[in-house]
């Protein structure tokens, strides 16, 4: 008995593992509202089915104390005639009616406690269905979201251990080494065209000074205010003396 238990146990523990997989939330929570329904309306035709014979136990009651009721006036009529027997059948006769009448009524009353706990156990499971449904549209969009939060887990585990990473990483640093040397490439000739500029602008300069300076050898001295001219012209130096002067301008810039 032992091992025919351990071999029940084994096969109920793989049956349960495999109907627990095979389990989709979404499905069984659509099939768990279609089920509820169904007793719905299983319950909805019992609660029709005690409502018509309430129905019918309640005109079988009302007709035995209509009864009841008729042969108790009968057997009246006939003691007032004075026909004892006619009275006293008439008096059996109601009381016949008048039993079926109680039993009838303790049925219904018996009845209408049912048909409450009936109505109240439908209202109960109205309510419960509504409230599954809302659930539901809740519960599958959850579903949803762990199921897709899970699929990206799953994948991000997938590129973080397998090489296509890896390669996509290598990739990446080949492009920076290469974007690094085409900007020291770039900053090489950069300083390169610096350089002659800068050489182009001091030239630039030298003659620029050169130019002011023969501008100002050659330009007339002013004559303070209030003072009367020479009586003679002031002499302008000669041509081989401002020669004489550029040649050592000259020699000086060529020294530097």
């Amino acid at each position: 008995m032992g091992l025919f238990d351990r071999i029940s146990r084994v096969v109920r523990a793989n049956l349960n593992d495999v109907v627990s997989k095979a389990e989709d939330p979404e499905k069984i929570l659509e099939q768990s509202i279609i089920d509820m329904q169904e007793d719905l309306v299983q319950l909805r035709q019992a609660v029709a089915q005690a409502i018509a014979s309430q129905k019918r136990i309640e005109q079988q009651y009302n007709k035995a104390q209509t009864e009841a009721n008729s042969w108790q006036q009968r057997a009246q009529l006939a003691l007032t005639k004075g026909d004892e027997n006619l009275a006293r059948e008439a008096l059996g006769r109601k009381k016949t009616n008048s039993e079926t009448a109680a039993a009838l009524k303790a049925q219904l009353d018996t009845q209408s406690g049912h048909m409450d706990t009936m109505k109240r156990n439908l209202i109960a499971l109205e309510s419960k269905i509504s409230e599954a449904k809302t659930k539901k549209d809740m519960l599958k969009a959850r579903a949803q979201a762990a199921k897709a939060n899970e699929q990206l887990q799953g994948a991000m585990g997938r590129l973080g251990s397998n090489n296509a990473m890896g390669a996509f990483e290598r990739m990446e640093e080949k492009v920076l080494m290469a974007e690094a040397r085409s900007q020291s490439a770039a900053e090489l000739t950069g300083g390169n065209l610096e350089e002659q500029f800068k050489l182009l602008e001091s030239g630039n300069g030298v003659e620029d000074e050169l130019a002011a300076m023969k501008a100002q050898l050659l330009a007339p001295s002013p004559q303070p205010q209030g003072t009367l001219p020479p009586s003679k012209p002031a002499s302008t130096p000669s041509k081989s003396e401002v020669d004489t002067e550029l040649e050592q301008l000259r020699s000086q810039i060529d020294s530097l």
